[in-house]
């Protein structure tokens, strides 16, 4: 389908009970095209008080039951309706996302809106497997029942908006939930447009609400309303930490997935190959604005020349420009500001000592965007500000290492603790050193691949909880005893 910008790009709303309003108070803002920084579209901004309209309605809706009280397999059908007008609209939805992210269309279409369609599918159906427990004791049973927690916040960045909404949602919503979303500022597009689909699935009024506008007086609503039961933040841990404390305030439970500086370790005995056309994907897909990012490449050294060769051959390789171009490998990083910080962290890292392999600077002749050239750092030390900080866009940073315990060490040297890769033919090894590494999850000779069944979430700074699969019931549920005497 050859849609046009013209067809598919409209002002955005919020989504209340059911419909499209504006701002109470009338207000909007605009949301750019980052590969033009031209206007895209408006959008309503909400304030304090749609922030309270949509948790009352949620609350309202919630306490009627005509969702929460809704047999499983009723909802699960109504939720794999979604999925399958998300597929429907497959292209229309990849057309806004890569629009107002910035990112390559073959992106958008190929993995992120298909595996939005995913999400909602896999809860759906998960819910209808959800086992509660019962235990005989002497003279008494005990059973257990998973009833849904109530109105649930959710607040999703702007890398993988429609993607990481309905990760959120679909679990919230499967288990009997209402939601509040609110979508990034940067990119609330395709996330709107969830309200729609929601609608021609048959998803009643209030169940899901989506609003649009500023994290701070918004977001801060969101997580200290004592109607709110339940949590989940994506986004930097800075911002995670606010959250936490605001909603410690009305012990409202939390799930944060926060930031990461993952390593990315190559061993001697490594494919090369395949290692570096793996790392390569780790750090430059999404224009290395991806939480998951192997943004910290350790190379065994005894190949760190080999392997950097080939890792700075095959980053200059990467195409870079406009997002809607089949072509296209690498978009637009999401705005200007973004585009300075990145570029500022470059300039650091040289001053720190690091050495320049590629890239290092705006592409030529496309400076009315905000593309980047992917960038390779090399001779980089763990201490260097570039190895400890996410910079959160097209950079890798190269650190040798010596040995397999210099290797765990770091990578163990980092406030962040989300993922890792290892790329190693030793099989022992590579079930060694996933081990040790500190972090929530580990690749081993792959990247990126996610089975939902599986907990997802990090330690330390990278967060707090797991999601995905039983996971996610567990959190977005509350468990109840109840004990009878026989």
């Amino acid at each position: 389908m050859n849609l046009t910008q013209t067809q598919v790009i409209k002002d955005a709303k919020l989504f209340i009970d059911g419909e499209y309003k504006d701002a109470i108070n009338g207000e909007s803002f605009d949301t750019i095209d980052p590969s033009t920084n031209k206007k895209l579209a408006s959008v309503a901004m909400a304030g304090v008080e749609d922030a309270k309209h949509a948790i009352d309605v949620a609350q309202c809706t919630f306490e009627s039951g005509i969702w929460s009280e809704m047999p499983v397999a009723e909802r699960s059908k109504i939720l794999c309706r979604m999925s399958d007008l998300v597929m429907e609209k497959v292209d229309e939805l990849a057309l806004v996302e890569t629009l107002d992210v910035g990112k390559p269309i073959k992106e958008s279409r190929g993995f992120d809106i298909p595996r939005a369609a995913a999400n909602l599918r896999f809860f759906a159906e998960m819910a209808n497997y959800i086992h509660h427990e019962h235990y005989d004791q002497a003279k008494y049973m005990s059973y257990s029942k998973y009833a849904p927690a109530g109105v649930t916040s959710l607040i999703i960045p702007w890398n993988l908006p429609f993607m990481q909404m309905t990760w959120k949602a679909s679990a919230a919503l499967a288990a009997g939930n209402t939601v509040v979303v609110k979508p990034a500022s940067y990119t609330p597009l395709s996330a709107v447009m969830l309200g729609e689909i929601a609608n021609e699935a048959g998803l009643p009024p209030g169940v899901l609400n989506i609003i649009t506008g500023p994290g701070g007086s918004v977001g801060t609503e969101m997580t200290r309303n004592p109607s709110v039961r339940r949590i989940s933040f994506v986004g930097d841990s800075t911002t995670g930490r606010t959250v936490m404390q605001t909603a410690a305030s009305q012990l409202i439970p939390v799930s944060l997935e926060l930031g990461g500086k993952s390593a990315n370790i190559v061993f001697e005995d490594a494919d090369l190959d395949e290692a570096a056309a793996g790392s390569i994907e780790a750090i430059f897909r999404n224009q290395g604005e991806i939480c998951l990012a192997g943004s910290r490449l350790l190379v065994q050294e005894s190949i760190y020349d080999v392997f950097l060769e080939k890792i700075t051959a095959a980053a200059r390789k990467i195409r870079v420009g406009n997002p809607l171009d089949e072509a296209t490998d690498m978009g637009a990083l999401v705005s200007k500001g973004h585009l300075e910080s990145v570029d500022e962290y470059v300039q650091l890292g040289l001053t720190e000592g690091a050495k320049l392999a590629a890239g290092g600077k705006r592409v030529d002749g496309l400076h009315e965007g905000n593309f980047y050239e992917p960038t390779v750092l090399y001779d980089v030390d763990n201490k260097m500000r570039v190895a400890q900080e996410e910079i959160f866009g097209p950079v890798l940073t190269v650190i040798p290492f010596k040995t397999e315990e210099d290797a765990v060490r770091i990578a163990n040297d980092s406030i962040y603790g989300l993922a890792g890769v290892v790329w190693t033919n030793d099989l022992r090894r590579a079930h060694r050193v996933a081990s040790r590494v500190n972090s929530g999850l580990m690749w081993i000779n792959c990247w990126y691949y996610r089975d939902l069944r599986t907990p997802f979430g990090g330690s330390k700074a990278s967060g707090i909880g797991r999601e995905g699969g039983r996971h996610s019931f567990e959190f977005y549920s509350e468990a109840k005893t109840i004990t009878m005497k026989l």
